[in-house]
Protein backbone atom coordinates (compact mmCIF):
# COMPACT_ATOMS: atom_id res chain seq x y z
CA UNK A 1 0.00 0.00 0.00
CA UNK A 2 1.27 3.49 -0.86
CA UNK A 3 1.36 6.39 1.57
CA UNK A 4 0.40 9.84 0.40
CA UNK A 5 -0.26 13.24 1.81
CA UNK A 6 -3.59 14.79 0.98
CA UNK A 7 -4.70 18.39 1.22
CA UNK A 8 -8.46 18.62 1.42
CA UNK A 9 -10.74 21.64 1.42
CA UNK A 10 -11.99 22.34 4.93
CA UNK A 11 -15.64 22.02 3.90
CA UNK A 12 -15.04 18.63 2.22
CA UNK A 13 -13.06 17.44 5.22
CA UNK A 14 -15.75 18.39 7.72
CA UNK A 15 -18.47 16.78 5.62
CA UNK A 16 -16.36 13.63 5.28
CA UNK A 17 -15.77 13.45 9.02
CA UNK A 18 -19.51 13.87 9.67
CA UNK A 19 -20.34 11.05 7.27
CA UNK A 20 -17.60 8.80 8.65
CA UNK A 21 -19.15 8.97 12.10
CA UNK A 22 -22.51 7.90 10.69
CA UNK A 23 -21.24 5.05 8.50
CA UNK A 24 -18.65 3.93 11.08
CA UNK A 25 -15.88 3.50 8.59
CA UNK A 26 -12.27 4.60 8.98
CA UNK A 27 -11.10 7.55 6.94
CA UNK A 28 -8.50 5.59 4.96
CA UNK A 29 -11.01 2.94 3.80
CA UNK A 30 -13.59 5.61 2.96
CA UNK A 31 -11.14 7.63 0.84
CA UNK A 32 -9.89 4.49 -0.91
CA UNK A 33 -13.45 3.50 -1.80
CA UNK A 34 -14.21 7.03 -2.98
CA UNK A 35 -11.15 7.12 -5.25
CA UNK A 36 -11.93 3.66 -6.59
CA UNK A 37 -15.50 4.75 -7.39
CA UNK A 38 -14.27 7.94 -9.06
CA UNK A 39 -11.74 5.97 -11.12
CA UNK A 40 -14.54 3.74 -12.41
CA UNK A 41 -16.63 6.79 -13.25
CA UNK A 42 -13.75 8.36 -15.19
CA UNK A 43 -13.04 5.09 -17.02
CA UNK A 44 -16.68 4.97 -18.13
CA UNK A 45 -16.52 8.57 -19.33
CA UNK A 46 -13.34 7.84 -21.30
CA UNK A 47 -14.90 4.72 -22.81
CA UNK A 48 -18.04 6.65 -23.74
CA UNK A 49 -15.97 9.31 -25.49
CA UNK A 50 -13.97 6.65 -27.34
CA UNK A 51 -17.12 4.84 -28.45
CA UNK A 52 -18.68 8.08 -29.70
CA UNK A 53 -15.53 8.87 -31.69
CA UNK A 54 -15.36 5.38 -33.19
CA UNK A 55 -19.08 5.40 -33.92
CA UNK A 56 -18.69 8.60 -35.95
CA UNK A 57 -15.85 7.02 -37.91
CA UNK A 58 -17.94 3.93 -38.66
CA UNK A 59 -20.93 6.10 -39.57
CA UNK A 60 -18.89 8.06 -42.12
CA UNK A 61 -17.50 4.87 -43.64
CA UNK A 62 -20.97 3.32 -43.78
CA UNK A 63 -22.33 6.38 -45.57
CA UNK A 64 -19.54 6.13 -48.16
CA UNK A 65 -20.34 2.48 -48.80
CA UNK A 66 -24.06 3.22 -49.02
CA UNK A 67 -23.36 5.97 -51.55
CA UNK A 68 -21.28 3.53 -53.61
CA UNK A 69 -24.11 0.97 -53.60
CA UNK A 70 -26.61 3.62 -54.61
CA UNK A 71 -24.32 4.74 -57.43
CA UNK A 72 -24.07 1.12 -58.66
CA UNK A 73 -27.88 0.79 -58.54
CA UNK A 74 -28.27 3.99 -60.55
CA UNK A 75 -25.88 2.70 -63.23
CA UNK A 76 -28.17 -0.23 -64.02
Amino acid sequence: MKNLSLKMDEKVFLETERILKKVRKNRNRYINEAVQFYNLLQQRKLLTAQLKKESKLVQRESMKILAEFEAMDNED
